[in-house]
């Protein structure tokens, strides 16, 4: 009885490594422009689920597991796109960063199930606040060119 479970499971296992999963890096439109070191951050915590130029990982080609990290980098990808930045409006790039800084901030990004196999890309205290400072200035940077084109942005 035991030996027909585990002959259907390892069939099952087998089987499912044919369900095709899409794991394509689409062409970069338009990187977010950024300092070196918040580049830098962005890219180490962030850029695998959430630009088109996510490193796939051995793992990502073994099922079931492909299937999580296919969906968590399409939904991040439709969420943030850090490599499709000109498709934003400004209205949208300021909401789109301060999401970014609240879920820093809370701890919310990068999941929790991505840094278990990707130590590198934990926020310390220290980048978290590299990240909203640089935020922060994006939004002085913002508010100025508001207030040069008199109180329109253009």
């Amino acid at each position: 009885m035991y030996k027909k479970i585990l002959i259907a499971v390892v069939v099952i296992l087998v089987g499912i490594q044919f369900i095709p999963v899409d794991r394509t890096n689409p062409p970069v439109t338009e990187e977010i422009e950024a300092p070196k070191n918040v580049l830098s951050i962005l890219q180490t915590s962030c850029y695998d689920c959430h630009s088109n130029k996510t490193d796939w990982p051995w793992y990502a080609y073994v099922a079931p597991i492909s299937f999580f990290i296919a969906g968590d980098v399409s939904e991040g990808r439709q969420h943030l796109n850090f490599t499709e930045w000109n498709k934003y409006d400004e209205k949208r790039r300021e909401k789109k960063l301060d999401g970014v800084s609240e879920m820093v901030e809370e701890g919310d990004m990068p999941l929790a199930t991505y840094k278990l196999m990707h130590p590198s890309a934990k926020l310390d205290d220290n980048k978290v606040s590299v990240i909203k400072e640089w935020i922060k200035s994006q939004e002085k940077k913002d508010n100025s060119s508001e207030n040069e084109a008199g109180g329109h942005k253009y």
